[in-house]
């Protein structure tokens, strides 16, 4: 890598954060005021740029892998392995990604687009944790520690640096963002590495804010989480899972009328993970305070999804496309 590519990788990268956080005027009244913390407005265009730029920035630290020798193996539904293909090219290492068929077609295109291998595997539309069910994280371990000399697997569902990221990164900013006014958190869950991390935080910034995990039904549809009834808890979210107050589920239906929803009254599109959220927070019945919720990431990588569950048809998906407010100009794919 030159001295002027490693520059603007360097740019690039410090791009990674500091994310807007938007009023939700169609959910906010006078008692209570809804915010959506904005993570498709990094570089890669999700919360996953924060995970996989504090994995690789701590392997290299560490002395785990080495520019121009090491390749990146990484399970994922998605949105890790767009920001670790994003990221790895920038900074001179080969990523191989496995993924589920069921993911989006765009997901894939763009990963591939990125330069990185993809593997794919019938697994339900989030790599489950658990014994029979984990084909992805299987697949990507066994190819992995057949060549410990060159293959690393940051193993987002057990590394810490996953949390860190949100820890030191994520909290603190809608700490700032609301100025200390945030009564109430929601995030979905995959990994836990973004709620642990966000939740953690907060509550040691004020032990009373109320911590809401989201997640999807059972055989869900929606990119990114996962449904603990029928999936184990990773191991970074056990460490820390009591950081949770509650618990909240959302049916494929509700996120689904959610987008929608959002786009008719706060002329935003979405992806299925962040109406998940939107569903959550809207349904949870709170009655005075300052609420904040993660919208993982947008709604530019759905379209196939979407026509095929006939939430939008392909001329409503173009037209929300050219319309849309808050839709990142500099995203990276």
């Amino acid at each position: 890598m030159t001295i002027e590519a490693l520059s603007d990788a360097e740019t690039i990268l410090k791009k990674i954060g500091n994310t807007p956080i938007v009023k939700l005027e169609s959910l906010s009244n006078n008692q209570t005021e809804f915010y959506a913390k904005l993570e498709s407005h990094n570089p890669f265009g999700s919360v996953k740029d924060r995970a996989a730029f504090w994995m690789v920035k701590l392997a290299e630290e560490n002395g785990l892998i080495k520019r121009g020798h090491s390749v990146i193996m990484e399970p994922t539904s998605g949105n890790t392995g767009i920001a670790l293909a994003g990221i790895a090219k920038l900074l001179g290492y080969k990523v191989e990604i496995v993924i589920p068929e069921k993911a989006s077609d765009e997901t894939k295109k763009i990963i591939e687009s990125l330069g990185a291998t993809l593997y794919q595997t019938s697994d339900d539309l989030c790599p489950k944790v658990g014994a029979g069910t984990d084909q992805s994280i299987a697949l990507a371990k066994s190819i992995a520690s057949a060549r410990p000399d060159k293959y690393y697997s940051p193993n987002q569902y057990a590394n810490e640096a996953n949390f860190m990221g949100h820890y030191k990164g994520t909290g603190p900013e809608i700490w700032e963002q609301t100025k200390g006014k945030i009564t109430h958190f929601f995030s979905g869950v995959g990994t836990g590495g973004t709620i642990t991390g966000i939740g953690a935080y907060l509550k040691e910034k004020n032990s009373n804010i109320k911590i809401i995990a989201v997640q999807p039904q059972q055989n869900h549809l929606i990119q990114g989480l996962r449904n603990f009834e029928e999936s184990d808890k990773p191991d970074l979210f056990l460490k820390r899972e009591q950081v949770v107050d509650d618990w909240i589920t959302i049916t494929n239906e509700e996120a689904f009328a959610s987008v929608k929803e959002i786009l008719q009254k706060e002329k935003m599109l979405v992806s299925p993970s962040s109406a998940t959220v939107y569903t959550a927070m809207k349904k949870y019945g709170i009655e005075k305070g300052c609420v904040v919720g993660i919208f993982a990431d947008d709604g530019k990588k759905f379209k196939s999804l979407y026509t095929q569950q006939n939430v939008l048809t392909a001329e409503e998906f173009d037209k929300a496309l050219k319309e849309s407010r808050y839709l990142s100009k500099d995203s990276l794919y």
